[in-house]
């Protein structure tokens, strides 16, 4: 069976959405999902129970809507396999351009970086041999330059989140996005990513 890693992020409840979406939560049954990485604004305390159930082994970090959450971490780092993931919320970033994202990749020395950075867009990219994953919101939380259901540049927020596979060296992304069709009925698209860190030859001498 994989060892699957739930990345998930951007919930707001009940502040910004009701609730996570219930197609979601057919995906995520309990039993299915090894460990959760939360990059923070879990604000309540039903959703925390609830991806507690999901797995045990739940790893969070704050984030800037956790303000009675004080004593949690800013960044945290785990170890799959022979990758290093380090996530974080990202409210401490000067910004979230790939040469900023790559500094805290270096400092936490980490081969795989998530952050959510409040943009509430799932977003993936491969950088200078690093590989970056923003989850998105998983609830479709607006964001907080939004007076309405928007990421505050006019476009509706797509809930989203992720998973990951870690075989050795090689790590696969499942993305799962709740999108709306032409007749307005809500469907999950799954999209799959994949990176494999870099090995450094050994040269015979």
């Amino acid at each position: 069976m994989a060892f699957l890693i739930l990345v998930i992020g951007d919930l707001h409840i009940p502040d910004r959405a009701l609730d996570i979406p219930a197609k979601f939560k057919k995906l995520l049954s309990p039993g299915k999902i090894a460990q959760t990485l939360c990059l923070g604004n879990l604000t309540d305390r039903t959703t925390y129970d609830y991806l507690r159930s999901i797995s045990p082994d739940l790893k969070l970090v704050r984030g800037r809507m956790d303000v009675e959450a004080a004593s949690l971490p800013l960044t945290q780092v785990v170890t799959h396999g022979s990758v290093r993931i380090g996530f974080l919320e990202g409210f401490t970033l000067v910004s979230d351009e790939p040469d900023v994202l790559l500094a805290e990749a270096n400092r936490l020395d980490v081969d795989v970086l998530c952050w959510s950075g409040g943009t509430h867009r799932f977003e993936c990219f491969e950088y200078m041999d690093k590989f970056f994953v923003n989850p998105g919101s998983a609830t479709g939380a607006f964001t907080a330059d939004w007076a309405g259901k928007g990421d505050g540049e006019g476009n509706e927020v797509v809930p989203s989140f992720c998973l990951m596979d870690v075989q050795g060296i090689s790590l696969t992304l499942y993305v799962y996005q709740l999108r709306k069709g032409e007749n307005g009925a809500e469907n999950v698209a799954v999209e799959k990513v994949t990176y494999t860190k870099p090995v450094e030859p050994t040269g015979s001498s």
